[in-house]
């Protein structure tokens, strides 16, 4: 049966690999040969559960948005993902990897942040586990992302703030890459997203498809069916969707919806919309859409959110939106705005920016009266709060 799930060399289709500085070989080879045995023996999973369960207090509820579900005509549910503890679907990947780490015997860890939500869910497991965490950020990030600066340094974490490029999260990257070449040995990389060297776009799919995992479970519960008709979230690098099209991957009756940051608008010059502006590359380790110049040369996104400002995507998601698997909107900084306004003012529930996206495709979809639709509220908005108000208050001038 055909899959779209990863291959044993790595790939999604064309999409994957790993393609790594000779001096990271070794790192990456041992942790192809090790997660898979790692992630489906009884004492990671009895652990990684337990966590989940205890500290993360997952199951993350299932619920019925019944003034969203009126107002587009369809039976919408959301995956309240903004409920787990530090506020996004990203502790779900970091308590497995750290977990992975220890087994590892690795002692320090790394990771790059963009919204900042993946280096706080990193430094908090640090804690947890008593390791010593350096994260990366870009310099516009660390600006725009303080309170979770913040977080991250009463955490114990060490925030090293990046100036190349347009110091964002592609620069991140490049640090935290640079990083862990010069600390093979005793290092272990958390990346934060379905992207980079096999086998971490797998690794963080696995990790996170405890959200889909669940969602079989809820809708059982409350429908009777453990499927929906319609699966929708925003993807930047990928991980929140990954996790919530998991177990749907390859059933055809479930229709897949990814939302990408279309910054000012696609054809601006100033955007995220890397499935419709990029073309195929290689980024971080891994063969994907990349947006880029001409000459090759990887052209800096924009938008106003800063955990999908990335110029590349996870390469399951590539592989989706190329082989038409799913259907892939750009939603720009204003339409993402004002979904993100709407849901607070129908249901209640201010979601992070990210998450907003997601929202902001719902006026470009049609859906039918009786049809069953789950999107993933990624993140809860604090972070945000700011580039809230300060839309808020220009519209109301």
């Amino acid at each position: 049966m055909k899959t779209y799930q990863v291959d044993e060399n790595g790939y999604y289709g064309e999409f994957g690999g790993a393609y790594v500085p000779e001096i990271l070989h070794q790192c990456v080879t041992v942790l192809q040969e090790t997660y898979l045995n790692v992630l489906n023996s009884e004492s990671f999973k009895k652990e990684y559960y337990q966590l989940l369960r205890d500290y993360v207090g997952r199951p993350s509820p299932l619920y019925y948005a019944k003034r969203l579900s009126e107002k587009y005509g369809c039976k919408m549910y959301l995956k309240r993902e903004d409920l787990n503890h530090t506020g996004a679907h990203k502790i779900n990947n970091t308590v497995g990897q750290i977990l992975l780490a220890r087994k590892m015997g690795k002692t320090r860890i790394i990771a790059e942040t963009g919204a900042g939500q993946h280096g706080v869910a990193t430094a908090t497991v640090c804690a947890l586990m008593n390791m010593e965490c350096i994260v990366y950020m870009g310099k516009t990030d660390v600006e725009r992302q303080h309170i979770n600066v913040q977080k991250m340094k009463m955490l114990g974490a060490t925030v090293v703030p990046v100036t190349s490029g347009n110091m964002t999260l592609k620069d991140a990257t490049n640090e935290a890459i640079r990083d862990w070449c010069c600390h093979p040995t005793d290092t272990f990389y958390i990346i934060g997203s379905t992207v980079g060297p096999h086998p971490y776009p797998d690794m963080v799919a696995r990790l996170q498809s405890v959200i889909s995992e669940e969602i079989r479970e809820q809708l059982m519960e409350k429908e009777g069916r453990d499927y929906p008709d319609t699966l929708i979230a925003c993807v930047g690098g990928g991980s929140n969707a990954a996790g919530t099209i998991y177990h749907y991957i390859d059933d055809k009756r479930v229709r897949l919806i990814l939302a990408e940051a279309g910054g000012k608008g696609v054809d601006s010059g100033q955007s995220a919309a890397t499935i419709q502006l990029g073309r195929k590359g290689i980024i971080h380790g891994a063969r994907t859409l990349v947006m880029q110049s001409e000459d090759g040369q990887i052209e800096e996104p924009y938008s106003v959110s800063a955990g999908l400002d990335y110029p590349g995507i996870g390469p399951v998601h590539a592989n989706l939106a190329v082989t038409k698997r799913a259907t892939v909107l750009a939603v720009d900084d204003d339409e993402a705005l004002e979904a993100a306004f709407e849901l607070t003012r129908l249901e209640g529930i201010i979601p992070a920016l990210e998450s907003a996206h997601a929202l902001g495709a719902l006026p470009k979809i049609k859906f039918q009266p009786d049809e069953l639709v789950v999107l993933t509220v990624s993140g809860r908005g604090d972070k945000d709060i700011k580039t809230y108000i300060d839309y808020f208050n220009n519209k109301s001038k």
